[in-house]
């Protein structure tokens, strides 16, 4: 008698990694994100790499060594030694969005890098968050001195100031510039793992969409589903990029989705049109 196991494909491994809140694992599911552009990646290597970068940086440190003075040693560590910084000549490359990539690149975007930053921050002990402020990607740090809140790209600590000035074309563009101006700390509150990955997913779907790499954008678009099971948008997006490549079948089955569970929107009517031709096709 012999064992028949079947190896999980890509996305059901990475289903597995997000099924729950709970323990989420942020860098593993990160890492999985790279599995479709690159199929023969081993996830778990990626693991023990940063594993490995976290037990060099331990080996700086003394054991009574304060937050403060662990967070100086990452910032030495991951900046200036290792050379972390952002890839501002390349900034709409996918592979920026790949911790695989960027563990030897040293390269990538402000998600990124706070995705492996905070993956040692936390190995250390320290009350590292992300923070998924508008635009630009942050990293938060509590201490007992009190918070601090830096741009993964550089790891620089912004003031209050420098923060509400990043924020300005942001509420400008939002018309929050009123009496109702939201306050700037609800802008800083930690961002769940779960929606740090959704980021990054969106981040892809930005670039694929741009490119009209509708494969690519389908990929991407299955992932956001797994993750986000009712965020029915994904469905409508993912419907119309099957449309695309003439997948009338499966862009249907999106498409009813969506117009079955979404809110009443803007583009209800359109994407019903659109269904209705998609059935015309069919028949």
């Amino acid at each position: 008698m012999t064992l028949s196991l079947a190896v999980p494909t890509p996305l059901e491994y990475f289903a597995s990694v997000v099924h729950s809140d709970a323990d989420f694992a942020l860098l593993e599911a990160a890492a999985c994100l790279a599995q479709d552009e690159y199929p023969e990646l081993d996830v778990q290597q990626v693991l023990g790499e940063v594993d490995q970068l976290l037990a060099r940086l331990k080996h700086r440190l003394a054991a009574d060594a304060g937050p403060l003075q662990k967070l100086r040693v990452l910032h030495q560590f991951f900046y200036r030694d290792l050379g972390f910084a952002g890839n501002v000549n390349h900034y709409y490359d996918p592979d920026n969005s790949f911790v695989s990539v960027i563990l030897h690149t040293r390269r990538g975007i402000p998600i990124s890098l706070a995705v492996l930053w905070l993956e040692l921050a936390q190995g250390l002990g320290l009350a590292a968050r992300g923070v998924g402020f508008p635009g630009h990607f942050m990293v938060k740090v509590n201490l007992p001195e009190g918070q601090v809140v830096m741009d993964p790209l550089d790891g620089q600590s912004l003031t209050r100031e420098a923060l509400a000035e990043r924020l300005e074309p942001f509420r400008r563009r939002s018309g929050l510039m009123d009496e109702f101006e939201v306050p700037l700390g609800l802008y800083l509150q930690a961002t769940p793992p779960r929606d740090i990955i959704a980021r990054m997913l969106r981040n892809l779907k930005e670039i694929h969409t741009g490119q009209e790499d509708w494969l690519r954008l389908i990929a991407v678009q299955d992932r956001l589903i797994v993750l986000l099971p009712q965020a029915w948008d994904e469905y409508r997006d993912r419907g119309l990029a099957h449309a695309e490549l003439g997948h009338a079948g499966r862009a249907l089955e999106d498409l009813e989705t969506y117009l079955g569970n979404a809110e009443k929107g803007h583009d209800m009517s359109a994407i019903a049109m659109r269904v209705a031709e998609l059935r015309r096709a069919i028949n």
